[in-house]
Order: structure tokens, then C-alpha cells, then sequence
């Protein structure tokens, strides 16, 4: 006879693993009952640290409670404390422990790369992994930055920003020659040599050396107008404007400050913010805040530390950085950033100076922000809590979803599903669905019925009732969905809820535009309850009319981008057998699409990586009798 007995917890089972346990750097993980990685912690010495949770009368509340549900731990032995420190910061990353701080709205920053792998440098924007090879410079805290400044940098050194396929293609200069934003390099108005120099001048900018380009500039104009040259004189006095205009578009600059990262964080209302600001070539090129998921008994400095190391888990560190918290352990994070980055890597608290205002400048920021959050937080809430009343719901919302279709006469049909909840809109969670199913043109119903099932299907076998983003801490599971459409739409969605036996129940809610579409005389749907309308000045109806549009927003903006891909598709593109690499051959060799579309199986044949059987391929795509 077998009985079920509850797994041992707490100190004593903490107890059982220090026994075992090297007084040498590591990294250890506390399991619960479920096998769910609860916290993850370093150590120095990993006997001495785990010893002192076999005394949790003398730790936090917190702690405690982690330490009673604690079943089991996983140990890693690392060679020194800052690999341990590192190996600490992608675990957290990783794993979500609840215990742990966790870095929130965690996002990629864009970067302006000049890619030196083509004999004519392009200068771009960039995301992601560096595997091209170039410059890259940066981070900038948004993309609108970035493309500012890719622009004003055309203006003011002439680099190309075209696709190596359309340089290649190119038999006379493009519109950007002709405005003045490109040297013209693919058709020799330039020589390779000249180009080069320009790519020199544009490096040495972004990395700070902006005084020695101007000067050498000046000496230019200044050179051509004695020569009597007034056109390129004029022509090097617009690229001085472009370059004092980047350098007036930040919002403050740094005289003794050309590469660091400034930090900030603040408390309240139980909620951390820390402002972060990216100082580069003397330039502030942007500041982004970031609201860390804490426990409210941590000090700033607690947090701050934790968020730090994960930040740049998978950023390269700055030679600076400028906090304003001094931290405990700030030689040992000054160490595994040096080890992180190649290089050697400072972290100060400045007290006095340039140095102070840019921390104090961020600090004020991030005051701000939460400020922000907060009180948008409130209003929020109080809207939720509106929405609960005026639709007699047994709680407050947490996830609100809306969903709308778009399509024009049948044809690039796509479904869209946006999110609210406590934050407001929630866009990281929005969804769009193009239609798979062989349904009639305009079938809303037929539409609205695919979407349904495949966002709930998939969402009652991949997510647990009470789960939620780690990230953002949006349940997974809506309370509530507003339909666009009347008692015929709910129908519909109540029939395909039906074969779905959701383990929640979720209220489904239809919209139907009121007389001549008038916003404000909405009627809605609900089950068990007659059609009903809300007073016209209420706020719940502003909010629930600001939610449907939008949804609708979103799935005419799904549907005009779909809709415009296919008009610009290229037909090598509805070739099967036909790749990125071939396609790129092609194109290379012929220039265009079109002039593909014309050559002869000799000439195909003829085209570097083609074999014989894939021309064959494209010459019959395109001449098909």
C-alpha cells in the first residue's frame, strides 16, 4: 500500500545540501514543490551563503516564505565570483524567477551600422545580432532617432543607404544623387576612392572626432571659394549645416562625457523606475525608462544592481557608466562587465561636476515617468472598475480583448486582436491573423469564427488559467472580449466557444454601431441580457469606443500592409526553387526582375550558382506558352 506524502520543505532540506557543498564561487537555484525555479543567486563561497538560509528567523519576510517552500536546489560551480555574476544574470533572464528582480519591457535598441563588407559602404540601421561586418554605433533609444539622424548624415557626408541588389543594378544615378543625399558611388560619380574618404569623415564623427572633421571641411570651402569652385564651396557648406543640425538635435550634450550609460532609479507607490541614458560622441542620443519587477522590501541600490547586470547580458557595455546609487559590489560588477565587454569598464556615483547634473538629469527624468505611470495606473483602474459595474461583471478586468477584421471585397483578409488592461493598451501583446480558410468573400461571421478558434484553441493548450508575462505582468487569459458586431456576431462567437470547453470563463461582449454608425449610440450585446446602451456621457463608453478603434486602427493598418506587400511581391518570388541566394544572383546579374523575366536560357545559364535544371525553371516561369 503506497501513500502520498508531501515533499519535504524549508531549512532542512537546505540544511542536507550544505553538507555537500565547496566553499568556492558558484551559482545555486531553489525549486518549489513543482520543480519552478523560484530564485537563482551567486555566491563567493557557495557553503557560506546557503548556510544562511538554514536561519531564516533572521532574514526578511520574503525570504522566509521562499525558504519555506523551498523542496530542492541545483548548484553550478563557476571558476571565479564575476563568472558566477554573469552566469547569475542569464539564468534570471532566462528562468522568470518570481524571487528575483526581474527586468521588464526588456528591449532591443537600434544602432547606425557603416557595413564595410562592399567595396561602396552602406550606412543603415541596425538591430539584432552583429554578424555583418562594419561600424556600428550607438545605442539610440529609438528608431525615429535613428532615421533623424541617418538622414541628416546623408546630407552631410553622401553615404549611400540603397541594398547591395539595387547598387548593383543601378545604370544611372538614383533620386538620391539628385537631392543631394548620395555621392552616387554605384555609377562612378564618385571614385571608390573619393567614397572612401567620405566613409572616413562619417566614422570619425560618430565617434567623437566631429571638431577635426568640421575643421578639415572648412579648410575645404574655404580652398574652393579662393579657387573660384563656388558650387563646391556650396556644396561643403550644406554638409556643415547637416552636421551642425545632428549635433543641435540632441537633447543636451556632454563636453566631458563622450561614451557612457547614465542610471537612475526611484520608488514609489511600491513600484521602481530606472531611467536609463545613452551619452555617445559627446551626444545624448536618447533615454528610455525601464520599470523592473521587485519586491517593494529591496533597496534601490538592491535593485539597481540587479538590473544592471542583467541589462547588459546581452548588450556591450560602454567604458563608462554614471549611477546614482553607490552599490555594494561594484568592484565585482566592474570586473564581469570588463570580462563581458574585452575591455576595461568603470562604474561611478559622481558628486560633483558634469558628470553629477547628467545623473541628476536622469534621476528628475524617472521621478517623472513613474509619476506618469502612476497616475495613468489610477485612471486606468478607475475606467476597469467602471467597466466591471457597467457590464456587471464579478471582478475588475485585468485583459481586455478586442477583436476587428479587415479586408477589401474578400481578398487580404486578416483578423486583429488588441489589448488593454491596467497599463492601457498593451501592444506587445497584440496579434494579427491572416485567413487560412476557404471562406466566402466578405463572410465577417466566417472570419470572426477562424480567428476565435485559433486564438483560443491554442491559448487553453499552451497557457494555465492564472498564468502571466513575466515581462509585463498581463494575464494570459482575458476576462473580457468585445466583439465588433451585434447579437448575429455573438452568436457566432458563442457557438464557437461552445466546442471549445474552455477550463475560464471569459465574457463576450458584441459592439453594434449604433443608427447611421453614430459613436455613442452603440448597442451592446451580452448573454442573458437584453441589448442595452450606456449613458451617452459616460466615461465607460469613451473608453470601450476608444478600444474598438482601435482594433480597427490596427486591422486596416494589417490590411494595407499585406495588401501592399503583394503589390510590390517580385515574381522570382513565386518561383519554387528559386532562394534568398539565387533570387540576390539574379537580380545582381540582370539588374531587375523584369530584365530576368527577358533573358534567354543561355543567359540564365550563364548567371553564377544557376545550374542548368534552374534556369530551365525561371525561363519557363516566364515563358509559359
Amino acid at each position: 500500500m503506497s501513500t502520498d506524502q508531501t515533499p519535504q520543505a524549508g531549512p532542512e532540506v537546505i540544511k542536507a545540501f550544505v553538507r555537500t557543498l565547496p566553499s568556492a564561487p558558484g551559482v545555486y537555484r531553489m525549486l518549489d514543490a513543482e520543480g519552478a525555479v523560484m530564485y537563482v543567486g551567486k555566491a563567493r563561497s557557495l557553503k557560506s551563503r546557503v548556510t544562511n538560509y538554514t536561519r531564516p528567523e533572521a532574514l526578511p519576510v520574503r525570504l522566509q516564505r521562499m525558504i519555506a517552500a523551498t523542496v530542492s536546489m541545483e548548484f553550478v560551480r563557476t571558476e571565479t565570483e564575476s563568472e558566477a555574476l554573469l552566469l547569475e544574470a542569464n539564468m534570471v533572464k532566462r528562468l522568470r524567477p518570481r524571487y528575483n528582480v526581474l527586468l521588464r519591457d526588456d528591449k532591443s535598441f537600434p544602432y547606425i551600422m557603416i557595413a564595410t563588407d562592399h567595396e561602396a559602404p552602406e550606412l543603415t540601421k541596425h538591430r539584432g545580432a552583429r554578424r555583418r561586418k562594419g561600424h556600428y554605433f550607438g545605442p539610440f533609444a529609438s528608431a525615429s532617432a535613428v532615421n533623424r539622424t541617418i538622414a541628416s548624415l546623408q546630407r552631410a557626408f553622401l553615404l549611400r543607404n540603397c541594398s547591395d541588389s539595387f547598387y548593383a543594378g543601378r545604370t544611372r544615378p538614383c533620386l538620391q544623387y539628385q537631392i543631394k543625399r548620395c555621392a552616387g558611388p554605384c555609377t562612378r560619380e564618385i571614385s571608390l576612392e573619393g567614397y572612401a574618404g567620405l566613409v572616413e569623415d562619417a566614422r570619425l564623427f560618430l565617434t567623437g572626432k566631429s571638431r577635426a572633421v568640421q575643421d578639415h571641411l572648412q579648410k575645404d570651402m574655404a580652398q574652393a571659394a579662393e579657387d573660384l569652385d563656388f558650387e563646391r564651396a556650396a556644396v561643403i557648406r550644406d554638409r556643415l549645416s547637416a552636421l551642425a543640425l545632428i549635433q543641435s538635435q540632441g537633447d543636451s550634450t556632454a563636453q566631458s562625457v563622450e561614451e557612457a550609460d547614465v542610471f537612475a532609479i526611484h520608488h514609489e507607490g511600491g513600484q521602481f523606475c530606472v531611467q536609463v541614458f545613452f551619452f555617445r560622441a559627446f551626444q545624448n542620443w536618447g533615454n528610455y525608462p525601464y520599470r523592473p519587477k521587485a519586491d517593494i522590501t529591496l533597496t534601490d541600490e538592491e535593485v539597481l544592481e540587479s538590473f544592471l547586470i542583467q541589462f547588459y547580458e546581452d548588450r556591450p557595455p560602454p567604458r563608462l557608466i554614471l549611477l546614482s546609487h553607490n552599490l555594494a559590489e561594484t568592484e565585482l560588477l566592474e570586473e564581469a562587465l570588463a570580462t563581458r565587454a574585452g575591455r576595461k569598464v568603470r562604474i561611478e556615483v559622481p558628486q560633483r561636476g558634469e558628470k553629477k547634473d547628467l545623473v541628476n538629469h536622469a534621476l528628475q527624468n524617472a521621478k517623472e515617468a513613474l509619476s506618469r505611470q502612476l497616475a495613468e495606473g489610477a485612471s486606468n483602474r478607475s475606467l476597469l472598475e467602471g467597466v466591471a459595474e457597467a457590464f456587471g461583471l464579478e471582478r475588475v478586468p485585468r485583459r481586455i480583448e478586442t477583436y476587428d477584421n479587415s479586408h477589401i471585397s474578400g481578398t487580404n483578409q486578416v483578423g486583429a486582436m488588441v489589448v488593454a488592461g491596467e497599463d492601457g493598451f498593451s501592444k506587445k501583446h497584440y496579434r494579427t491573423f491572416n485567413i487560412k480558410s476557404d471562406i466566402a468573400p466578405g463572410d465577417d461571421f466566417g472570419m470572426m469564427r477562424e480567428v476565435l478558434t485559433r486564438r483560443f484553441s491554442r491559448l487553453a493548450a499552451e497557457s494555465e488559467t492564472d498564468a502571466e508575462d513575466d515581462a509585463t505582468g498581463m494575464p494570459d487569459w482575458p476576462d473580457v472580449v468585445f466583439i465588433d458586431g451585434g447579437a448575429g456576431q455573438l452568436n457566432a462567437v458563442k457557438e464557437v466557444i461552445a466546442t471549445l470547453n474552455l477550463p475560464k470563463e471569459v465574457t463576450f461582449i458584441g459592439i453594434a454601431k449604433g443608427e447611421d454608425r453614430d459613436a455613442g449610440r452603440e448597442k451592446f450585446h451580452m448573454e442573458g441580457r437584453e441589448a442595452f446602451m450606456l449613458p451617452h456621457r459616460d466615461p465607460v463608453l469613451y473608453y470601450v469606443q476608444r478600444i474598438r478603434d482601435e482594433a480597427h486602427r490596427f486591422a486596416i493598418g494589417t490590411h494595407r500592409a499585406k495588401r501592399k506587400k503583394d503589390q510590390i511581391k517580385n515574381p522570382l518570388d513565386e518561383i519554387d526553387g528559386i532562394g534568398p541566394t539565387r533570387k540576390r544572383a539574379l537580380l545582381n546579374h540582370f539588374g531587375s526582375a523584369k530584365a530576368v523575366s527577358r533573358a534567354s536560357l543561355a543567359d540564365l545559364q550563364a548567371v553564377p550558382t544557376i545550374s542548368a535544371a534552374i534556369a530551365q525553371l525561371v525561363y519557363d516561369h516566364f515563358n509559359q506558352a
